[in-house]
Protein backbone atom coordinates (compact mmCIF):
# COMPACT_ATOMS: atom_id res chain seq x y z
CA UNK A 1 0.00 0.00 0.00
CA UNK A 2 2.69 2.22 0.42
CA UNK A 3 4.09 2.13 -2.69
CA UNK A 4 0.32 2.39 -4.47
CA UNK A 5 0.52 5.82 -2.03
CA UNK A 6 3.46 6.93 -3.55
CA UNK A 7 2.64 6.22 -7.04
CA UNK A 8 -0.68 8.31 -6.20
CA UNK A 9 1.22 10.94 -5.06
CA UNK A 10 3.40 10.86 -8.40
CA UNK A 11 0.47 10.73 -10.52
CA UNK A 12 -1.16 13.29 -8.97
CA UNK A 13 1.96 15.77 -8.61
CA UNK A 14 0.95 16.43 -5.28
CA UNK A 15 1.58 15.65 -1.93
CA UNK A 16 -1.67 16.18 -0.26
CA UNK A 17 -3.94 14.48 1.74
CA UNK A 18 -7.27 16.35 2.47
CA UNK A 19 -8.68 16.03 6.14
CA UNK A 20 -12.39 15.05 6.39
CA UNK A 21 -13.06 16.13 9.66
CA UNK A 22 -16.47 17.73 9.36
CA UNK A 23 -17.78 20.23 11.90
CA UNK A 24 -21.60 21.46 12.17
CA UNK A 25 -20.55 25.11 11.92
CA UNK A 26 -18.76 24.58 9.01
CA UNK A 27 -21.35 22.84 7.09
CA UNK A 28 -23.45 25.32 4.74
CA UNK A 29 -26.58 26.58 6.06
CA UNK A 30 -28.51 25.19 2.90
CA UNK A 31 -26.98 21.91 3.78
CA UNK A 32 -28.10 21.88 7.17
CA UNK A 33 -31.68 23.18 6.74
CA UNK A 34 -32.40 20.44 4.57
CA UNK A 35 -31.14 17.76 6.84
CA UNK A 36 -32.74 18.67 9.65
CA UNK A 37 -36.04 19.04 7.87
CA UNK A 38 -36.16 15.78 6.59
CA UNK A 39 -34.70 14.33 9.66
CA UNK A 40 -35.22 16.69 12.67
CA UNK A 41 -32.48 18.03 14.93
CA UNK A 42 -30.69 15.24 15.56
CA UNK A 43 -27.78 13.18 15.35
CA UNK A 44 -28.88 11.69 12.17
CA UNK A 45 -29.07 14.81 10.34
CA UNK A 46 -25.78 15.84 11.21
CA UNK A 47 -24.29 12.98 10.19
CA UNK A 48 -26.58 13.29 6.61
CA UNK A 49 -25.59 16.51 6.54
CA UNK A 50 -21.83 15.41 7.00
CA UNK A 51 -22.13 12.91 4.31
CA UNK A 52 -23.25 15.05 1.38
CA UNK A 53 -20.55 18.05 2.42
CA UNK A 54 -18.05 14.97 2.13
CA UNK A 55 -19.51 13.58 -0.97
CA UNK A 56 -19.61 17.24 -2.82
CA UNK A 57 -16.14 17.85 -1.36
CA UNK A 58 -14.80 14.07 -3.10
CA UNK A 59 -16.36 15.24 -6.09
CA UNK A 60 -14.48 17.89 -6.82
CA UNK A 61 -11.30 17.53 -5.59
CA UNK A 62 -10.68 13.60 -6.06
CA UNK A 63 -8.95 14.25 -9.27
CA UNK A 64 -6.31 16.57 -7.57
CA UNK A 65 -4.87 14.72 -4.97
CA UNK A 66 -3.53 11.14 -3.62
CA UNK A 67 -5.68 10.56 -0.39
CA UNK A 68 -8.14 11.29 1.74
CA UNK A 69 -8.20 11.20 6.01
CA UNK A 70 -11.22 11.14 8.03
CA UNK A 71 -11.33 11.86 11.45
CA UNK A 72 -13.39 8.86 13.58
CA UNK A 73 -13.95 11.63 16.00
CA UNK A 74 -16.01 13.72 14.23
CA UNK A 75 -17.84 10.72 12.96
CA UNK A 76 -18.00 8.70 16.01
CA UNK A 77 -19.64 11.51 18.73
CA UNK A 78 -22.91 10.79 16.10
CA UNK A 79 -23.17 7.46 17.69
CA UNK A 80 -24.29 4.87 14.85
CA UNK A 81 -25.17 7.34 12.79
CA UNK A 82 -21.69 8.97 12.74
CA UNK A 83 -19.98 5.24 11.87
CA UNK A 84 -22.47 4.74 9.30
CA UNK A 85 -21.31 8.23 7.96
CA UNK A 86 -17.31 7.65 8.50
CA UNK A 87 -18.16 4.27 6.64
CA UNK A 88 -19.86 5.45 3.92
CA UNK A 89 -17.77 8.64 3.19
CA UNK A 90 -14.88 5.20 3.00
CA UNK A 91 -16.47 3.77 0.51
CA UNK A 92 -17.20 6.76 -1.67
CA UNK A 93 -13.43 8.24 -1.52
CA UNK A 94 -12.59 4.38 -2.58
CA UNK A 95 -14.68 4.39 -5.30
CA UNK A 96 -12.86 7.49 -6.88
CA UNK A 97 -9.89 6.13 -6.20
CA UNK A 98 -7.99 7.79 -3.72
CA UNK A 99 -6.39 5.80 -0.49
CA UNK A 100 -7.90 6.61 3.14
CA UNK A 101 -5.58 7.20 5.69
CA UNK A 102 -7.77 6.34 8.68
CA UNK A 103 -7.01 9.30 11.21
CA UNK A 104 -8.08 7.00 14.71
CA UNK A 105 -4.94 6.99 17.06
CA UNK A 106 -5.94 4.12 18.79
CA UNK A 107 -3.50 2.60 20.65
CA UNK A 108 -4.08 -0.46 23.88
CA UNK A 109 -2.72 -3.27 25.39
CA UNK A 110 -2.34 -6.61 22.71
CA UNK A 111 -5.31 -8.40 22.83
CA UNK A 112 -7.25 -4.81 22.30
CA UNK A 113 -5.19 -3.37 19.64
CA UNK A 114 -5.64 -6.93 17.71
CA UNK A 115 -9.66 -6.66 18.05
CA UNK A 116 -8.79 -2.37 16.70
CA UNK A 117 -6.39 -4.00 14.28
CA UNK A 118 -9.09 -6.39 12.97
CA UNK A 119 -11.98 -4.06 12.48
CA UNK A 120 -9.93 -1.34 10.54
CA UNK A 121 -7.45 -2.64 8.36
CA UNK A 122 -7.58 -6.72 9.13
CA UNK A 123 -10.92 -9.35 8.72
CA UNK A 124 -13.18 -9.62 11.47
CA UNK A 125 -14.08 -13.65 11.16
CA UNK A 126 -17.22 -14.56 11.84
CA UNK A 127 -17.23 -18.26 12.26
CA UNK A 128 -15.52 -19.18 8.73
CA UNK A 129 -16.62 -15.95 7.44
CA UNK A 130 -14.05 -13.01 6.83
CA UNK A 131 -15.35 -9.39 6.76
CA UNK A 132 -13.74 -5.56 6.31
CA UNK A 133 -14.97 -3.36 8.35
CA UNK A 134 -13.91 -0.17 8.04
CA UNK A 135 -12.05 -0.73 4.62
CA UNK A 136 -8.94 1.77 5.52
CA UNK A 137 -5.51 1.60 3.73
CA UNK A 138 -4.20 3.31 6.53
CA UNK A 139 -4.38 4.14 10.03
CA UNK A 140 -2.84 6.36 12.55
CA UNK A 141 -1.72 4.52 16.00
CA UNK A 142 -0.30 5.47 19.44
CA UNK A 143 2.92 4.08 20.49
CA UNK A 144 2.56 4.67 24.31
CA UNK A 145 2.26 1.08 25.22
CA UNK A 146 5.09 0.04 23.41
CA UNK A 147 5.73 -2.95 20.63
CA UNK A 148 2.92 -5.65 22.02
CA UNK A 149 0.27 -2.64 21.30
CA UNK A 150 1.80 -2.33 17.64
CA UNK A 151 2.42 -6.02 16.92
CA UNK A 152 -1.19 -7.11 15.96
CA UNK A 153 -1.50 -3.82 13.13
CA UNK A 154 2.08 -4.83 11.97
CA UNK A 155 1.02 -8.40 11.30
CA UNK A 156 -2.14 -6.96 9.06
CA UNK A 157 0.25 -4.63 7.10
CA UNK A 158 1.76 -7.40 5.79
CA UNK A 159 -1.35 -9.78 5.21
CA UNK A 160 -3.52 -7.13 3.90
CA UNK A 161 -1.16 -4.74 2.53
CA UNK A 162 -1.98 -1.52 5.03
CA UNK A 163 0.30 0.69 6.51
CA UNK A 164 0.22 2.37 9.77
CA UNK A 165 1.34 6.19 10.54
CA UNK A 166 2.72 6.13 14.09
CA UNK A 167 2.54 9.17 16.57
CA UNK A 168 6.20 10.37 16.85
CA UNK A 169 6.08 14.52 16.84
CA UNK A 170 2.67 15.37 16.81
CA UNK A 171 1.82 18.89 15.73
CA UNK A 172 0.11 20.56 18.85
CA UNK A 173 1.25 23.22 21.07
CA UNK A 174 2.11 20.96 24.03
CA UNK A 175 3.66 17.75 22.50
CA UNK A 176 6.86 19.19 24.43
CA UNK A 177 5.40 18.34 27.36
CA UNK A 178 5.90 14.36 26.64
CA UNK A 179 7.53 14.02 23.66
CA UNK A 180 10.47 16.31 24.56
CA UNK A 181 11.55 15.20 28.01
CA UNK A 182 15.35 13.63 27.42
CA UNK A 183 15.66 10.23 28.41
CA UNK A 184 19.37 9.06 28.01
CA UNK A 185 20.60 11.76 26.10
CA UNK A 186 17.88 12.57 23.75
CA UNK A 187 14.30 13.57 23.31
CA UNK A 188 11.46 10.73 23.76
CA UNK A 189 10.53 11.66 20.03
CA UNK A 190 13.61 10.37 18.49
CA UNK A 191 13.68 7.26 20.60
CA UNK A 192 10.01 6.52 19.48
CA UNK A 193 11.40 7.71 15.87
CA UNK A 194 14.07 4.96 15.99
CA UNK A 195 12.03 2.26 17.33
CA UNK A 196 9.41 2.93 14.52
CA UNK A 197 12.26 2.61 11.88
CA UNK A 198 12.92 -0.57 13.05
CA UNK A 199 9.50 -1.65 13.16
CA UNK A 200 9.53 -1.27 9.77
CA UNK A 201 12.41 -2.66 8.71
CA UNK A 202 11.16 -5.58 7.01
CA UNK A 203 8.35 -4.01 5.14
CA UNK A 204 10.08 -1.66 3.30
CA UNK A 205 8.38 -1.33 -0.26
CA UNK A 206 10.04 -0.55 -3.89
CA UNK A 207 9.96 2.88 -3.32
CA UNK A 208 12.65 2.66 -0.68
CA UNK A 209 9.82 3.27 2.45
CA UNK A 210 8.29 1.19 4.93
CA UNK A 211 4.49 0.02 5.48
CA UNK A 212 4.92 1.93 9.09
CA UNK A 213 5.02 5.45 8.65
CA UNK A 214 5.16 8.25 11.34
CA UNK A 215 3.23 11.30 12.24
CA UNK A 216 5.73 14.36 12.28
CA UNK A 217 4.14 17.96 12.59
CA UNK A 218 4.99 20.65 10.37
CA UNK A 219 5.20 22.95 13.35
CA UNK A 220 8.43 21.35 14.43
CA UNK A 221 11.12 21.86 11.88
CA UNK A 222 14.09 21.44 13.36
CA UNK A 223 12.56 18.07 15.01
CA UNK A 224 11.26 17.13 11.46
CA UNK A 225 14.73 17.53 9.90
CA UNK A 226 16.60 15.55 12.50
CA UNK A 227 14.35 12.75 12.21
CA UNK A 228 14.22 12.45 8.11
CA UNK A 229 18.14 11.78 8.67
CA UNK A 230 17.32 9.17 11.96
CA UNK A 231 14.44 7.56 9.84
CA UNK A 232 15.13 7.65 5.84
CA UNK A 233 12.72 5.02 5.17
CA UNK A 234 10.16 6.43 7.13
CA UNK A 235 7.04 8.07 5.13
CA UNK A 236 6.01 10.52 7.33
CA UNK A 237 1.95 11.98 7.46
CA UNK A 238 2.56 15.53 7.91
CA UNK A 239 -0.25 17.77 10.21
CA UNK A 240 0.09 21.40 11.20
CA UNK A 241 -0.25 22.81 7.60
CA UNK A 242 -2.12 25.84 6.77
CA UNK A 243 -4.50 26.77 9.72
CA UNK A 244 -2.17 25.28 12.50
CA UNK A 245 0.63 27.58 11.02
CA UNK A 246 3.03 25.41 9.62
CA UNK A 247 4.24 26.43 6.17
CA UNK A 248 5.52 24.81 3.04
CA UNK A 249 9.31 26.13 4.27
CA UNK A 250 8.21 24.11 7.57
CA UNK A 251 7.31 20.72 5.94
CA UNK A 252 10.13 20.87 3.59
CA UNK A 253 12.31 18.98 5.57
CA UNK A 254 10.35 16.23 5.52
CA UNK A 255 11.15 15.01 2.26
CA UNK A 256 14.05 13.53 1.11
CA UNK A 257 16.33 15.09 -1.42
CA UNK A 258 13.99 13.63 -4.28
CA UNK A 259 11.18 15.15 -2.94
CA UNK A 260 9.26 12.28 -1.69
CA UNK A 261 9.00 10.79 2.13
CA UNK A 262 5.79 12.36 3.14
CA UNK A 263 2.18 13.35 2.50
CA UNK A 264 1.06 17.16 4.15
CA UNK A 265 -2.85 17.24 5.47
CA UNK A 266 -4.68 20.13 5.58
CA UNK A 267 -8.35 19.57 6.80
CA UNK A 268 -10.46 22.84 7.65
CA UNK A 269 -8.44 25.11 5.48
CA UNK A 270 -9.51 22.90 2.20
CA UNK A 271 -12.54 21.56 3.43
CA UNK A 272 -13.58 25.33 5.16
CA UNK A 273 -12.33 27.20 2.87
CA UNK A 274 -15.30 28.99 2.50
CA UNK A 275 -15.55 30.49 5.27
CA UNK A 276 -12.05 31.88 4.28
CA UNK A 277 -11.10 35.69 3.72
CA UNK A 278 -9.09 34.44 0.77
CA UNK A 279 -11.88 32.31 -1.01
CA UNK A 280 -15.32 35.18 -0.01
CA UNK A 281 -15.52 35.72 -3.74
CA UNK A 282 -17.01 31.70 -3.43
CA UNK A 283 -20.63 31.29 -2.61
CA UNK A 284 -21.97 29.33 0.21
CA UNK A 285 -23.21 27.15 -2.62
CA UNK A 286 -20.44 26.67 -4.05
CA UNK A 287 -18.30 25.33 -0.96
CA UNK A 288 -16.84 22.30 -2.86
CA UNK A 289 -15.22 25.04 -5.50
CA UNK A 290 -13.81 26.48 -2.80
CA UNK A 291 -12.11 23.32 -1.65
CA UNK A 292 -11.08 22.66 -5.02
CA UNK A 293 -9.07 26.00 -5.62
CA UNK A 294 -7.11 25.54 -2.03
CA UNK A 295 -6.40 22.46 -3.07
CA UNK A 296 -4.85 23.72 -6.14
CA UNK A 297 -3.08 26.44 -4.27
CA UNK A 298 -1.79 24.20 -1.55
CA UNK A 299 -0.51 21.84 -4.34
CA UNK A 300 1.55 25.14 -5.97
CA UNK A 301 2.45 26.36 -2.60
CA UNK A 302 4.21 22.93 -1.71
CA UNK A 303 5.61 21.98 -5.04
CA UNK A 304 7.15 25.48 -5.00
CA UNK A 305 9.24 25.00 -2.13
CA UNK A 306 9.94 21.82 -2.74
CA UNK A 307 11.61 21.99 -5.68
CA UNK A 308 13.48 25.30 -5.05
Amino acid sequence: MIDKLIEKIKETDNPTVVGLDPRLEQIPEFIKTEAFEAYGKTPKAVAEAFFRFNKEIIDKIYDLIPAVKPQIAMYEQLGLDGIDCYIKTIEYAKSKDLIIIGDIKRGDIASTAKAYSDGHIGRVLVSENEFEIFKQDFITINPYMGYDSIEPYIDDCEKYDKGLFVLVKTSNPNSAEIQDLISDGKPIYEHVGQLVSKWGTNLIGANGFSKIGAVVGATHKEEARKLRELMPNTFFLVPGYGTQGGTAEDVKPCFNKGGLGAIVNSSRGITAAFLSEKYKHFSEKEFAEASRQAVADMKEDLNKTLKD
